[in-house]
């Protein structure tokens, strides 16, 4: 259950890191509302998947979600551009991420 949350939270932490920059500083009130929203539900689950896996593990991989989702974000909102080596190095890192569990 506690890497089912994780992911779920890993999840969230893209929402919160997109509703961020769509926030436009805060004054945005729908994105600054979901950046809250999801930054709160985000951390509580970090924590509660922390209580049953190392917190170098569950740091590395609700990063790593975060990170690769965010990136898909901008690419699917046309605010980044996905290189080749971009692309190579994301699928590198879904791959960390996926042997972190497999070793835990």
């Amino acid at each position: 259950m506690a890497w089912v949350v994780l992911i779920a939270s890993g999840v969230l932490e893209s929402v919160w890191a997109s509703a961020l920059g769509a926030s436009d500083n805060f004054t945005r009130p729908k994105p600054t509302v979901l950046f809250a929203v999801s930054l709160v539900l985000s951390m509580a689950g970090l924590a509660y998947a922390m209580t049953d896996i190392s917190v170098g593990t569950a740091y590395a991989v609700w990063v790593g979600i975060g990170a690769v989702l965010t990136v898909v974000i901008a690419v699917a909102r046309k605010k980044e551009t996905l290189s080749l080596g971009r692309s190579a190095l994301l699928v590198v890192l879904i791959g960390c991420i996926i042997g972190l569990k497999v070793v835990s």
